[in-house]
Parts: structure tokens; C-alpha cells; sequence
């Protein structure tokens, strides 16, 4: 069975891998996507899995088409099976960007019809760095009317998922929410969300800790593309991440595993989202995520200089 952990307060336990959604999308999709029956014997599985029973959605993955296919996938099982935990985000327009309160309670209607479910367990507001922190917190904006549809029942648990650190950290010290989803921001290359982390668990909230492997540069050595998250990774990321890979070819450890481990190991960090296209994608996480990374190389790891101006949130090159 599957070893869990508490998601803060909320009294959701969840594995200590997710499996992210977010490619589930038609193929014709310009970010590329996968067939729906790929996506199908994927949900069969995680249905199956007695190791990770967690699964990532938004409202806005394949405009919707994540959270149709998630919703065939539960109908075809006959309902969510007992302690699979599903999460999904309300997510502005896809046309018009609107982000209000009004929006906000669409696009939970929305995710309730495609899902096929009476009641959303956790729901996380996504990408705020797309408004005003003004009008987000506004009478008759977007966190207001989140915290109405908790207190309605209407969803059972809030959460802040985004990018920029400074933004998510006022975020959380609001104290409306109680998890946190991070990305491409606590990799082996990449510390910007060192504080936001130590926050967030500080206060007793979930974290979860999404895109260990930066977009895919930290999946195999020598590193095989320059892009890390959503550009073109510096040439000292790049150096690191090839030193690293180094690394862990001596120790005949894969690269991937440490990448997965940096995160899953990390005691602040409830569950790791790594995206899942396949049924591959599902059993090679967790072979990765079992083996065994001693802790020499997680020293010598440390021990590979960063430079912080690189990273997603850069911060001015610091000497060692």
C-alpha cells in the first residue's frame, strides 16, 4: 500500500509522488498533447497503483480537455477509488484572461461538470502573477470568492499554485490558504523558492513541489536540451546541471533519480508533481524514486556551485 503523507491541516493524505496532467490535451494541441487512449490506460493505472494515488488537474490544461478526460476516466471506474485524492485550479478566461470572482465560480462549475463529481476535495487558485495583486484580493475578486465557495462546501480545501516567489509568499501570508504548488523553482539547479518553502511549511500549510526535473533538462546526462522550464536555460545552469549529471554517472546513479530525490527526499515538501503522459511515465517515477542515492553524492551535489542569478527568480550572483 501506498505510504502517505498529511497535506498540512487539511487532513488529506496523499503519496509522495503526484501525477501531473497537465499534457493530458488533444495531440493537435500546439504544446503537444497525448491520444486519449494513452491518458485512459494512464488514469486505469493510477486507479490500479498502490504507490501513487494523487492526481494534478486546472480548469485550463488542453483548455478543459485534462479535466473531461480525468472525468470519462472516474465514470469508466465507477468513481473515484477509496483515498485517491484528485486536485484541480481555478484558472482565468482562456480568451479573455478575466480573472474576477465571477470567473473564479465558473470555472469551478465548469471543472465540477467535466470531472462528473459533487464536490471539489482541493482546488488551488492558479497563476495570480496573471492579475493584480489589487484586484485579486479585491471584494469581488478571485481569493474572495474562493474563500466563499470553501465556506460553502462548494470545495473543501484552498490552495495558492504559481510562479514568482515574492507574489506567492504575500499570498500565503494572507493565511486564506492552505497549500502551496511551486515550480521549475526547487530543483537540483534552481533555489528560488528556498524561503516561500520554509515559509509555507513554517505556517503548517501542504507543499507540494512541481517540475523536479526543470521542463526535462535534469532527466539524463550529458544534458540533452538547453531549454530549462519555459526558455533557454543560462550557460551556468547548464554547466551545473552537466557537473551534476557528471556526478551521478560516477556513482552510477541515473541523473533523473537524484533530480526526483532532490525534491521527494526534502522533509518541507508533502508531494512531488512530476507530469505523467503514459503508463511508462507512472512506472519509471517510481523506480526512480526507489533507488538508492547515497549520501555521498548528495554531498557532492551540494557542493556544485550555483549561480542564483540564473534561476527562475534570479537573485544577484553570490561568491561562494
Amino acid at each position: 500500500m501506498a505510504q502517505t503523507r498529511q497535506l498540512g491541516a487539511t487532513g488529506i493524505a496523499v503519496t509522495r509522488i503526484c501525477a501531473g496532467a497537465a499534457a493530458w490535451r488533444d495531440v493537435d494541441d500546439p504544446q503537444g498533447g497525448i491520444a486519449p487512449a494513452e491518458s485512459a490506460a494512464l488514469a486505469a493505472a493510477l486507479f490500479r497503483d498502490r504507490t501513487v494515488r494523487y492526481l494534478d488537474t486546472s480548469n485550463n490544461y488542453g483548455i478543459g480537455e485534462s479535466e473531461r478526460r480525468i472525468g470519462a476516466a472516474i465514470r469508466a471506474n465507477g468513481g473515484l477509488p477509496p483515498g485517491f485524492v484528485l486536485q484541480t485550479k481555478a484558472d482565468r478566461h482562456p480568451v479573455t484572461n478575466d480573472f474576477s470572482g465571477s470567473r473564479m465560480r465558473a470555472s469551478l462549475a465548469e471543472s465540477l461538470e467535466r470531472l462528473g463529481i459533487e464536490r471539489l476535495p482541493m482546488v488551488f487558485l492558479h497563476d495570480p502573477e496573471n492579475t493584480t495583486w489589487d484586484r485579486a484580493m479585491d471584494d469581488d475578486g478571485p481569493v474572495a470568492a474562493l474563500v466563499a465557495a470553501r465556506a460553502e462546501g462548494l470545495i473543501e480545501h484552498l490552495g495558492i499554485s504559481g510562479g514568482p516567489v515574492d507574489l506567492l509568499t504575500r499570498f500565503v501570508e494572507t493565511g486564506h490558504f492552505e497549500a502551496l504548488i511551486t515550480h521549475n523553482r526547487h530543483t537540483l539547479v534552481d533555489r528560488s523558492a528556498e524561503s516561500l518553502i520554509d515559509l509555507a511549511a513554517a505556517r503548517g500549510m501542504g507543499v507540494l513541489n512541481a517540475a523536479p526535473y526543470g521542463g526535462g533538462m535534469l532527466t539524463r546526462w550529458p544534458v540533452a536540451r538547453e531549454r530549462y522550464a519555459y526558455g533557454n536555460g543560462a550557460p551556468a545552469l547548464i554547466a551545473a546541471a552537466n557537473e551534476m549529471g557528471r556526478l551521478c554517472a560516477e556513482f552510477d546513479v541515473p541523473f533523473a533519480a537524484a533530480a526526483l530525490q532532490f525534491s521527494t527526499r526534502d522533509p518541507r515538501i508533502t508531494s512531488t508533481i512530476v507530469g505523467m503522459r503514459t503508463v511508462a511515465d507512472l512506472e519509471a517515477s517510481v523506480e526512480l524514486d526507489e533507488v538508492d542515492v547515497p549520501d555521498e553524492l548528495w554531498s557532492a551535489l551540494r557542493a556544485v556551485e550555483l549561480d542564483p542569478s540564473t534561476w527562475q527568480d534570479a537573485a544577484p550572483a553570490v561568491g561562494r
